[in-house]
């Protein structure tokens, strides 16, 4: 019986690296059905909301951008018992509950997944509001996957080419192309504020 097995992506696609787990799952969707017991969601910045999803998964993949210290566009595995200690390193935003958080919350109340598997990617621009992954950590979106792919084999996860239920993922208008391709010019949208930070003569 293959488990159940919870797939989720962290992170703020308003700030440039930080989409990346949200983006991994994207695209994961978009290629890979799996077989009953298998969730694959966009978890955004829900922080501590993640908790019912995570009741019922034994083993739970996270996608996510992780300040390692390293060259940007690093991707680095980390197992069960370390993960919990990469995902509170550093928290990449204001707005991004620690991850770290909610398994901790999860261990509390006897229901984190037995096996985690993070797949961590150094971001190298976390400061562009509205921008998209750069090149170096866009790069590693398949690879992530790859990695993925062949733990869940390793599980005993039914899988084929195809798609994957898409109600758990962000709404197409913000998913990866469309937000990338849709972002006005800096000329027409100024990155760095608007005309109330730019008060004219007299």
């Amino acid at each position: 019986m293959q488990p159940s097995v919870l797939i989720l992506g962290i992170g703020n696609v308003l700030w440039a690296d930080e989409g990346f787990g949200v983006r991994c799952v994207e695209r994961l969707a978009a290629r890979w059905s799996f077989g009953a017991g298998v969730t694959v969601l966009d978890g955004g910045t829900q922080g501590l909301y993640l908790l019912p999803f995570m009741e019922g998964a034994d083993r739970l993949i996270v996608f996510d951008a992780v300040d390692y210290g390293l060259p940007p566009g690093t991707m680095k595995i980390v197992e069960d018992e370390a993960v919990p200690a990469f995902m509170g390193a550093k928290k990449m935003s204001l707005h991004q509950t620690g991850f770290q958080d909610v398994i901790a919350t999860a261990q509390l109340m006897g229901y984190c997944p037995e096996r985690l598997l993070l797949i961590g990617c150094q971001p190298e621009e976390l400061e562009d509001y509205g921008g998209g992954l750069r090149d170096v950590v866009a790069a590693q979106i398949d690879p992530a996957i790859e990695v993925a792919l062949a733990r869940l084999r390793d599980w005993g996860v039914e899988m084929r080419p195809g798609m994957s239920d898409a109600t758990l993922l962000a709404d197409p208008s913000i998913r990866q192309d469309a937000y990338e391709t849709g972002r006005p010019s800096a000329d027409t949208a100024c990155r760095v504020g608007d005309a109330r930070f730019f008060p004219g003569e007299g």
